[in-house]
């Protein structure tokens, strides 16, 4: 990326500065994942944090926010369940959106992602996603932004352009994953990301930490997103994401680490949040 960036320009920051947010992905997904998530954002380097409103924690995240104003927040939009025996589905009546759940009446798994995507009504999708957004504002909290959980969209642009709407609508910003999408934000005048968001999850637990701080020191200027999924490996989780519990407990050792807090100021990089994108979207 040019030094010339779209959003810093946007946002009032130098050509050449390097910015980061950094978001904890899943808050309300079980109480492993939330005392994580909460650990991280007081360690002072993940930033924000986006809630699943339809999971069995949401209820603890949501208490936690409404007593912590001053931490960002967004909806993590959630329309799949992650494993086969700890299931959540929809807020939204199940017999008004039955194309988005299985006959048991729970979100379809991951591995059911594919078969979920060609037959969703978008209609309905449309109608859980306001509910969830509509669950989180009518409590009294303030999100900053929209993103997803799972979805892999990257030839769905009728449920990209649907999350558009919304965040344009209930005045968000909008996380944005590859260049396309990217652009066509940025063809809006709107400040985004200038490069597709890191996940967490494609980094391996074993070798997780050199590799952020290999990240960190390669940082480009403009604006860069990691979603991380910080958890504990306690009982809990290592029951229900048996192989996946060592990915978010390394997440939660590097970011509530000195190392990381070192690493970012040596290298000058500065920590935004979605609420300087959202003064910026809510103004256009």
């Amino acid at each position: 990326m040019s030094p010339d960036s779209h959003t810093n320009r946007l946002l009032g920051y130098p050509a050449d500065a390097r910015l980061l947010i950094i978001n904890a992905d899943d808050f309300g997904m079980c109480h492993a994942v939330n005392t994580a998530v909460i650990g991280t954002l007081q360690a002072g380097v993940v930033g924000s944090t986006t809630l699943m409103v339809p999971c069995p924690w949401a209820w603890h995240a949501m208490r936690f926010l409404a007593k912590h104003p001053e931490i960002p927040f967004g909806v993590h939009l959630t329309a799949l369940a992650d494993w086969a025996d700890y299931r959540w589905g929809p807020v939204t009546s199940r017999d008004k959106v039955p194309s988005l759940v299985n006959k048991e009446g729970h979100f379809y798994n991951f591995e059911q992602m594919p078969g979920f995507l060609a037959q969703v009504s978008l209609a309905e999708l449309e109608l859980e996603f306001r509910a969830q957004i509509e669950t989180v504002l009518a409590i009294g909290l303030t999100p900053s932004h929209l993103d997803w959980h799972a979805l892999r969209l990257n030839s769905h642009e009728a449920i990209w352009a649907l999350m558009f709407k919304l965040a344009r609508e209930y005045g968000l910003a909008l996380r944005v994953r590859g260049q396309a999408w990217i652009d066509s934000v940025q063809s809006h005048d709107l400040p985004t990301v200038d490069y597709d968001f890191l996940d967490s999850y494609l980094l391996e637990p074993a070798t997780k930490a050199v590799r952020y701080v290999e990240l960190l020191r390669e940082l480009p200027t403009g604006l860069s997103e990691w979603a991380v999924h910080p958890g504990l490996s306690n009982a809990e989780l290592s029951a229900i994401d048996p192989d996946g519990h060592s990915y978010r407990q390394a997440d939660f050792d590097f970011f509530t680490s000195p190392q990381a807090k070192a690493v970012i100021e040596e290298e000058g990089i500065i920590l935004i949040n979605y609420r300087a994108l959202q003064k910026v979207w809510q103004e256009k």
